[in-house]
């Protein structure tokens, strides 16, 4: 017998209460049971996205999202600023494309701190762009970006918007819609929420709803503007998820009981402690501003990354996630987010460290767990 453990940066654990709400009998959609069901979750999310307005709520993964805060919001022609430093940045420049919007992308190589003056110095040659699309933290590499300050600096712009894929940032670290100023906040459930794949949302604020009235992108589906309508009813443009919406009154229960700021404590100290035990076995942290989300490690040299991501699944039962694009076989990564806990973390360094020594890197047995676990102690 083998027991699975599952850091995966997405999808990620369950917590049973949540797996035990989505096993109720099937209720139908359009009934007053599930009105109420969508009344809670309408209050949760505005909660956990720091909002007074709507969060849309979507049956698709993440990305389904993400072309919607292109389509509802641009016309073809218009510009967008991207940031573009990992393969969920390069997705921005993809969307805008595929809908004719010009992408002036920020190159940025992968795992690199991002320095806000570059989105000041895009905007300033660009003023007319109407968008600025970017990552809270990019799941490809492990790094977090400076979304704050980025928005400090689009709010001085009142015909751009800011938009912040926050598919493995919401519930992971603060991300407060309307205190700092973001226009749209994407997010997906099968992260944080701790739910399985299949629902995304967006938090939209009062100046991309203007813009919004504008957009001459053709939509159907991920049309926003019915979407918030049939919301304020209760209800859903499309036939929803319903078990996974009925998870998520669940879930977000749970992220509020704990409070949010413990959640991200908690998630900010599974990352760090990730780092330090993979540190103390002599390996190297790929981001340069590493990602309280998901850690992305270097392989050690001589050995392929695959060969680490794929020994801690088939021999030890740890599911975390290989390289992508060029960092295939170079990086694996761990996540600490959603129903994760210190066990998780120990768990996981002592399957690296029985892993590698398999796979015959030569480090100090032990040193990893007990790196992690003196990080952990006061967690």
């Amino acid at each position: 017998m083998q027991k699975r453990y599952l850091l995966a940066p997405g999808p990620t654990q369950i917590p049973p209460e949540v797996l035990l709400k989505m096993a109720e009998p099937m209720i139908h959609h359009r009934n007053p049971v599930f009105e109420t069901v969508v009344e809670k979750v309408r209050t949760g999310l505005k909660f956990l996205f720091g909002t007074r307005n709507e969060v849309l709520i979507f049956a698709s993964s993440g990305t389904g999202a993400m072309e919607g805060a292109v389509t509802n919001m641009l016309s073809p022609g218009d510009k967008a600023i991207v940031v573009r430093s990992g393969k969920f940045g390069e997705r921005w420049a993809e969307i805008c494309g595929a809908y004719g919007v010009v992408s002036i992308n920020i190159d940025l190589p992968w795992g690199d701190k991002l320095d806000p003056s570059a989105i000041a110095e895009a905007l300033e040659a660009n003023p007319d762009a109407k968008a600025v699309y970017t990552q809270a933290t990019e799941t490809s590499t492990g790094t977090i970006f400076p979304t704050r300050e980025i928005a400090q600096i689009v709010r001085n712009y009142p015909g751009t918007l800011m938009v912040v894929d926050g598919i493995t940032g919401v519930g992971v670290l603060p991300l407060p819609m309307d205190e700092w100023g973001i226009d749209i906040l994407i997010g997906g459930s099968q992260k944080a929420l701790m739910l399985p794949p299949g629902l995304a949302f967006a938090g939209v604020s009062d100046k991309a709803w203007e813009m919004n009235k504008s957009s001459k992108i053709p939509k159907f589906y991920f049309n926003w503007a019915k979407e918030r309508e049939n919301l304020k009813k209760n209800q859903t443009n499309f036939t929803p998820a319903i078990s996974l919406i009925t998870g998520l009154r669940e879930s977000l229960r749970i992220l509020k009981e704990e409070g949010l700021e413990n959640v991200y404590r908690r998630s900010d100290m599974l990352a760090r402690a990730t780092r330090e035990g993979v540190v103390a076995i002599g390996l190297e942290i790929f981001s340069k501003n590493p990602s309280p989300a998901v850690t992305a490690i270097c392989a050690p040299e001589g050995i392929d990354g695959q060969a680490i991501y794929k020994t801690l699944w088939k021999k030890y039962g740890v599911t975390g996630a290989g390289g992508q694009d060029f960092l295939k076989g170079r990086i694996f990564r761990l996540a600490t987010l959603g129903y994760a806990d210190k066990y998780d973390v120990i768990t996981a360094v002592a399957a690296i460290e029985f892993t590698l020594n398999d796979l015959g890197y030569s480090f100090p047995l032990g040193a990893g767990v007990a790196a992690a676990v003196n990080c952990l102690k006061d967690l």
